[in-house]
């Protein structure tokens, strides 16, 4: 049983710009609920890990995040996901704290809390700064090509000491996951990487 942690905006749901601040505004991405409860299925134990600097800024309040959650997980609940806990970082962009990624804090503190198993937990997340936070917790990492995957694969990929896997989306991700890492092979990455080109 793996730990796997999943970032939320862009992964999970889709992005915005301007922040998702309310649960109208809320929508899962195509196959992102079912992705989920077949980790669940498989018997992984999953956590979010999201910035959300929307609170900070005082877009959101803190209510309203948590109200979003709340509905988030009784959505995935309903068709056999099973996420055991939701870090946020409401912190602003230039506060230095230990939790907003690519720092690793919320990782690490989900699983001192938790008593997680991170020796073979998975990261995976749109953005480098998810990469970078991932990687610097000792954990494998996988770049999704949703929200500002491709955009981020395209100008920040470099950023990084240690490499990182990329799929499609969290559904092909936990497909991955669920075929053992191990077999997704370097042909694979490379067609991926010449899609992304194009």
């Amino acid at each position: 049983m793996s730990t796997i942690f999943i970032d939320r905006d862009g992964v999970i749901n889709e992005n915005r710009p301007d922040y998702v601040k309310n649960w109208d505004e809320f929508r899962f991405l195509a196959g992102s609920r079912e992705a989920i409860a077949a980790l669940t299925k498989a018997g992984h134990r999953i956590v979010v890990c999201t910035n959300q600097a929307g609170v900070a800024q005082g877009l959101i309040s803190t209510g309203a995040m948590e109200d979003i959650h709340r509905r988030m997980l009784a959505a995935l609940e309903e068709v056999g996901g099973v996420v055991e806990q939701v870090y946020a970082c409401t912190h602003g962009k230039t506060a230095g704290c230990d939790c907003r990624k690519p720092r690793p804090g919320m990782l690490l503190r989900a699983s001192r809390e938790l008593d997680l198993d991170m020796s073979d937990a998975v990261f995976i997340g749109d953005s480098i700064t998810d990469m970078q936070a991932g990687l610097a917790a000792g954990i494998r990492t996988m770049l999704v090509l949703t929200g500002l995957g491709i955009e981020h694969y395209r100008q920040y990929y470099q950023h990084t000491n240690r490499p990182f896997h990329v799929a499609l989306n969290l559904k092909h991700a936990v497909e991955i996951i669920l075929q053992g890492m191990h077999t997704f092979s370097v042909s694979d990455q490379r067609a991926l990487i010449a899609a992304i080109s194009q």
